[in-house]
């Protein structure tokens, strides 16, 4: 099978590429190995910035969509010691620029944007090879193949088609979340709900964190951050969940029970998240027929960005194709020399809101960052919400 455009990877990234050609009258596949949209949960919520997601989305002419998912309020967010004080409360006053929505629906309303058989399900790319003059072919792992003169790779962390243009490869960040979540909180864990409050909590310690945010339905989707070796992890053994739970909650011994809780009272089984990332201002040279998008092309710790990143690519991307509808090679030429120092930016920034929450004088550090005020004063910030 020829097509013009390949895209490895229904993500956010590639599903908002795919889009945004779409609106050009530009067709493309997209290659996806999952089996199904729901074949697994889709994550949990994303603020969408207004310097990067929602002209992406403005792009793929879905901003009126992406308003209709915007859960009011989440943007409050709350740094916690400790023994459950709340040491800075800020209220979501309706006039932030990243508001929250649910992952999987923003994942929805882009798939349902796209004309029917766009996506191919159930197409695992096992490998990739040049053919010469810019084309290439995807090998998958059910023995298919397809022929490309543009491959887009959008498959994230573990990219199949990232070896085609870069050597490099993803290495622990020295740090891994454990992920719960707890449902119906307000009324079965009322005092875990309390402490988070409307959207976002942050309870970090040195080399440790509690965070958590509140998702539709009453749903407390709980991330704990350890910076331990993978080899820590891999004693713990996540195949017996309680084990499991009761080693990571260990580790939080004498922390405020309503923080603990989110741990201990968890209705699903802990499942492990490594942390892993591309260096700083990665790039390659330019390969003929082929880029990335993403995580694939600039993997980073989790600072926020990764999923605005993504989908901006994809549309920055887009964009350029079709301004330079006879010419694929200056499309990419330009696309990736303003993506490169766009991502190394946004890595390196966010490293500096991602570090100091982890320090040794956390909470206090992020604190600091946050408000401006002296390293290690205690700060308790109220922002009234004006609606």
């Amino acid at each position: 099978m020829t097509t013009d455009v390949t895209i490895i990877g229904a993500g956010l990234g590639g599903l908002t590429l795919a889009r945004v050609l779409h609106v050009h009258g530009i067709p493309a596949t997209v290659y996806e190995a999952e089996l199904s949209p729901t074949a697994r949960r889709q994550g949990g919520m994303l603020d969408i910035h207004d310097d990067t997601g929602q002209p992406a989305l403005q792009a793929a002419g879905l901003i009126d969509e992406f308003r209709g998912l915007v859960l009011e309020g989440r943007q409050q967010y709350r740094v916690l010691d400790r023994d459950g004080t709340v040491l800075l409360d800020i209220a979501d006053d309706g006039t932030g620029g990243r508001p929250e929505v649910q992952r999987g629906e923003l994942r929805g309303i882009l798939l349902d944007s796209l004309p029917a058989g766009t996506v191919r399900w159930g197409h695992k790319a096992a490998g990739v090879r040049a053919l010469g003059e810019g084309r290439h072919e995807v090998a998958f792992a059910d023995g298919t193949t397809a022929v490309t003169s543009l491959l887009v790779g959008a498959d994230g962390a573990w990219s199949r088609v990232r070896p085609l243009l870069s050597g490099a490869a993803p290495e622990y960040v020295g740090a891994s979340f454990v992920e719960t979540y707890l449902y119906d909180s307000d009324i079965r864990h009322p005092a875990s709900a309390r402490a988070v409050g409307g959207g976002s909590l942050f309870a970090p310690a040195p080399g440790k964190a509690i965070q958590a945010h509140r998702e539709s339905g009453g749903t407390l989707h709980t991330y704990v951050s350890l910076f331990r070796p993978q080899e820590w992890f891999a004693g713990i053994g996540f195949t017996d969940p309680a084990a499991a739970t009761a080693r990571i909650a260990a580790e939080f011994d004498g922390w405020a029970p309503e923080l603990t809780a989110l741990i201990t009272d968890g209705d699903t089984a802990p499942v492990l998240r490594p942390l892993n990332a591309l260096p700083i201002g990665h790039r390659w040279d330019r390969v003929r027929g082929a880029t990335l998008i993403g995580d694939a092309a600039h993997l980073s710790a989790p600072n926020g960005e990764g999923a605005n990143l993504a989908m901006y690519d994809g549309a920055e991307l887009g964009k350029a194709l079709a301004a330079h509808p006879d010419d694929v090679e200056a499309a990419l030429t330009a696309y990736e020399q303003a993506m490169f120092p766009r991502s190394a930016a946004a890595a390196t920034e966010g490293a500096l809101f991602y570090e100091p929450s982890f320090v040794d004088n956390a909470p206090h550090s992020l604190i600091t960052l946050l408000t401006g005020h002296e390293q290690g004063q205690q700060v308790v910030a109220q922002v009234p919400a004006s609606r």
